[in-house]
């Protein structure tokens, strides 16, 4: 009988491993893929700022300043008059912001 009542004991030690499992997903999670999908969102938003001026260095570590964007392209001029073309997603950083001056739009004097 003594082997009977040890099939049948199916207390709380059979759902540790199951415990252990979602345990190890949740560190996976919190350790590397929270991180990780932070990181990207971060890089996208500085390569959807970049603008004419900045100073930027791409993947491949060639340093250069911005002369125009587009939607998906950045044009770049690496040397005085040797200009670029790389995607957007291939700017690694931006080293230097150029200073931007917003139009402030200019009151009217309604002279009559």
């Amino acid at each position: 009988m003594p082997l009977l009542a040890a099939q049948s004991g199916g207390g709380p030690g059979s759902f540790m491993p199951l415990l252990m499992i979602v345990l190890l997903f949740v560190v996976m999670y919190f350790m590397m893929i929270r991180p990780q999908q932070k990181r990207r969102r971060e890089a996208e938003q500085m390569q959807s700022s970049i603008g004419p001026g900045d100073e930027v260095v791409t993947i491949g570590g060639l340093y250069g300043t911005v002369t125009s964007v587009d939607d998906e392209t950045v044009m770049l001029e690496v040397a005085p008059g040797v200009q670029t073309r790389y995607a957007r997603p291939a700017i690694a950083r931006v080293t230097k912001t150029a200073e931007r001056v917003e139009s402030v739009p200019e009151e009217v004097d309604a002279k009559e």
